[in-house]
Formats: structure tokens, C-alpha cells, sequence
């Protein structure tokens, strides 16, 4: 890159990135950190006191895409009221022959994007090929996000949602529309046993799904575990599923994994990381009856990544500022 430093704002980001660059930025880095060329650094996560919110960083190096950088942010559950996401960051990408700062990037948009291309990979290496019916567990900002994506990986003929808050569905029920998909709100009894694929994608502390619920041969991403304590499905799930994460240290930590590690129902070498699939060195998926499960806790080289096709997408297209540090 030119000197100075390149600044790229959430409005270009949202321009230069779509969900396929996402998609492809996200698989190759999960398939680096499989082969050991690319390394998360250990995350620090912390509520601050003040506003209910968690603040925290999250940063790694990819060896094989040559970036470096971290993500400063959290979340801010009040800022829905405000007219603001209730997720909030930034990401700083650093040259790493140098240490110099390269590009300040807004983190907000790219953050949807690459969560929702981290449930696309696993939808797109370890769902059934015949997958007709998506589920989706939640309605907040991040949902429509994944229904686009997720779209894009099966033939999808219909979408089935379920929400705490259900008078936030019909946001999703427009999406589902927009893409053609019949839509039916249910129970999440009802979701479990129509979906071949769920996402769940949700701020829960406690089992929205049970194991009685899921059919077999479903696929479950689950998206929004990232913190210890949080809970989205019933550990007995994990039990019976053949466990895949994007890093293995997180999901056992403050992933899904988490409570069924705790429980003793499966141990760290259940998992797998889905950088091994991507890469060949995993088969997968190994049955049409067989329940697959991503553990999605959402790792740093994932906004790295998306963070630098931003910043070389807006400089190629003249789309972002440079300033002298």
C-alpha cells in the first residue's frame, strides 16, 4: 500500500465487501489456521461496568494472507434504543514487515458479514446436499445477515424461525421473501423438526433447542456463543453430533463446547476444526442420518481477513481516505 494510513468507513465497507468475498476470505483463513499459518492471539473480553456492555480485542497474525491486526469492541445491548447496532468496532490492520499502522477499518458491517460467512462454511462442507428447509433461532440484526448467506450454500425452499421476541419476525420473514423462500414462524419444537439446517444466533444464557427436537441429518451452526456463560443448545446436542469449531481453545472456552466439555459429555478431542474439512484432511460429513454441529465462537483472523479485502477493495476502487499519522 501507498504511505499514510488508509481509513475505510462502514458505508464503503458494506460497497466493496459482499458475501462472497466474505466467503471466501473466511474459508481460506480457517483453512491457514488448520495448517498452522495463521494464529488467534488470546482474546480479552470483559463487561466494563458501565452500560451493561462487554468490551474486549480480539487479534491474530495469518502467515499465509500476511495480516496482522486487531479488533477493538464489543457489545452495547442498549444501543438498539439509540438507533445504533448493538455490536461496536473497529479494526486496525498493521504491516507486518514493519509494525507501522496500514488501515483503520469500520468493524460493524464486516463483523455480520463474517459471522454470517463462518455459518456459510460449515453450511456449504458439512449440511446435506439435499437440504430443503432452514431454521433460524433469533431475529436480531445478525439473523438477516445469516439468511442471506446461508442462502446462497443449498437450495432452500423455505425458512422457519423462531424468536423470544416474536414481533421482531417479520424482519426476517421480508428477507426470506426477498430470496423467494416461503417463510412460517413456529415453535421451537415445530423448527426443530422441520429444519435440515438451524442456525442459532442468538444473546441466550440458556438452551433454546433441545436434543429431542433435532431430526437426524440436520446440520446446527451455532453463532452466538461467544462468551463464557452464554448457552444456546441443550449440551446433549454436542453429545450426539459430530462437533466441528472454528477454533477448538474457544469453543471449549467460551463456545457451545463449553458446557457439554463442563458436563463430560465430550472432551476436546471431540472436536474438529473446520479448517481440516476446507483443507481435505477431514471428511466431514460421513452419513445422510448424521447430526453435524459448527461451533462459531467467532475468531479475530476472521475480521482480519474481511478487513483486508475491505481496505484492498476501497483503495483499488478509490473509495477511502488516507491520512498522515
Amino acid at each position: 500500500m501507498a504511505e499514510g494510513l488508509l481509513i475505510v468507513g462502514e458505508d464503503v465497507c458494506a460497497e466493496v465487501v459482499s458475501d462472497a468475498d466474505a466467503f471466501s476470505a473466511v474459508e481460506a483463513v480457517f483453512g491457514a489456521m488448520a495448517r498452522g499459518d495463521a494464529y488467534n492471539f488470546p482474546v480479552i473480553r470483559e463487561a466494563i461496568g458501565y452500560a451493561d456492555a462487554l468490551y474486549g480485542f480480539k487479534s491474530g497474525f495469518d502467515k499465509a494472507g500476511m495480516t496482522l491486526g486487531v479488533k477493538s469492541g464489543g457489545y452495547w445491548p442498549g444501543n438498539m434504543d439509540k438507533g445504533l447496532t448493538n455490536h461496536q468496532s473497529t479494526i486496525f490492520l498493521f504491516d507486518p514487515d514493519t509494525g507501522m499502522l496500514q488501515a483503520l477499518v469500520g468493524g460493524n458491517y464486516l463483523t455480520a458479514v463474517r459471522t454470517a460467512a463462518s455459518s456459510s462454511v460449515s453450511i456449504a462442507h458439512l449440511a446435506r446436499k439435499e437440504a430443503k428447509v432452514l431454521g433460524m433461532v433469533g431475529a436480531g440484526h445478525q439473523s438477516t445477515f445469516q439468511l442471506r448467506s446461508a442462502a446462497r450454500q443449498r437450495d432452500f425452499e423455505k425458512v422457519v424461525a423462531w424468536n423470544p421476541h416474536p414481533e421482531m419476525l417479520p424482519r426476517l420473514g421480508g428477507v426470506a421473501e426477498e430470496l423467494g423462500l416461503a417463510f412460517e414462524a413456529v415453535t421451537q419444537e415445530e423448527l426443530g423438526a422441520q429444519a435440515d439446517v438451524i442456525i442459532t444466533i442468538t444473546s441466550a444464557f440458556e438452551p433454546l433447542m433441545m436434543n429431542d427436537w433435532i431430526k437426524p441429518g440436520t446440520h446446527i451452526a451455532c453463532m452466538g456463543t461467544d462468551t463464557k456463560g452464554k448457552q444456546e443448545v441443550d449440551p446433549a446436542i454436542l453429545a450426539n453430533a459430530t462437533v466441528f469449531a472454528d477454533e477448538i481453545a474457544q469453543s471449549v472456552t467460551l463456545g457451545e463446547a463449553q458446557h457439554a466439555i463442563a458436563s463430560g459429555l465430550i472432551s476436546e478431542d471431540d472436536i474438529t476444526p473446520i479448517g481440516a474439512v476446507i483443507n481435505g484432511d477431514h471428511p466431514g460429513r460421513s452419513s445422510e442420518d448424521e447430526v453435524t454441529l459448527f461451533d462459531g465462537t467467532g475468531v479475530g483472523l476472521q475480521d482480519l481477513a474481511v478487513a483486508s479485502v475491505a481496505a484492498r477493495e476501497a483503495e483499488k476502487h478509490g473509495k477511502a481516505t488516507r491520512v498522515a499519522l
